[in-house]
């Protein structure tokens, strides 16, 4: 498997690994990279296989995408890692802890969910078709962006960060996004929650239509010791819409368990 693309700052001992949603890239963290690297952690921002510079995978599984994760950390070779995950990023984050707890040392689960349902489901067919049908209708990743983004922010967000992501959606490629997202609709690792055994940050949006607070308060409750955060006033791109308090938080939760 070939290596996926990354930006790497800073150094130190603890590497924190960030992963993107379905709508992001690497470059979705440029607003939170700079701050983990100045507090002495190794922050490593990567591209999704499909996404950015990093090469597909066929087929695009779970498995296969937590395989990839794998794959940077071990060329990484920090001593102690840390995976900040949102949205599907929390989801590979999570099927990495359950397939290799080895690598894993702590969580930051972000605006995101434990399982999605079952890939022939109806609900997760609609979902499906739903995203898909901007694409369908020629509006390509653009259009969609143009559709979706706003729905994924608080209302009156400023809009130059709306369109930041924006843009950063609509550069994705659209083969790419449709096979993210088939592999979302199949993922679920609620039965591994009580397996975690690191330190994690469960953190929510107050007003995050996407991953309602109350689904990753209910994550919190199931691993054991976790920490439950809710940062108010934000949707779905916290990193993105908030840098500063999102930034507060995960910092926070580093620094009390990962010392520089």
């Amino acid at each position: 498997m070939l290596l996926p693309a990354y930006l790497e700052q800073g150094d130190g001992d603890t590497a924190v690994f960030m992963l993107h949603g379905v709508g992001g890239g690497k470059e979705a963290w440029a607003r939170n990279q700079p701050m983990l690297a100045a507090a002495a952690y190794r922050a490593v921002a990567w591209d999704m296989p499909g996404y950015g510079a990093s090469p597909s995978i066929s087929p695009c599984t779970n498995a296969l995408l937590a395989d990839a994760l794998k794959e940077l950390i071990m060329h990484i070779g920090a001593k102690r890692n840390v995976l900040l995950g949102h949205s599907m990023g929390g989801m590979i984050a999570q099927e990495v802890a359950a397939l290799y707890p080895a690598l894993v040392h702590g969580l930051v689960l972000y605006s995101t969910s434990p399982a999605f349902g079952k890939a022939d489901g109806a609900w997760q067919q609609q979902f499906l078709q739903s995203r898909f049908a901007p694409l369908d209708q020629g509006l390509g990743m653009a259009g969609l962006a143009e559709k979706i983004v706003p729905t994924m922010f608080a209302p009156g967000a400023d809009p130059a960060r709306l369109a930041e992501a924006g843009a950063l959606m609509a550069g994705i490629p659209a083969d790419s996004y449709r096979a993210a997202l088939s592999a979302i609709v199949s993922f679920n690792r609620l039965s591994a929650l009580t397996d975690i055994a690191v330190p994690t940050l469960c953190l929510a949006g107050e007003l995050d239509l996407n991953a309602p607070p109350a689904v990753l308060e209910k994550m919190a409750s199931r691993i054991n010791g976790a920490q439950y955060a809710c940062l108010p006033g934000v949707g779905h791109i916290a990193n993105i819409e908030q840098p500063a308090l999102f930034n507060s938080a995960v910092l926070g939760f580093l620094k009390h368990h990962f010392s520089t």
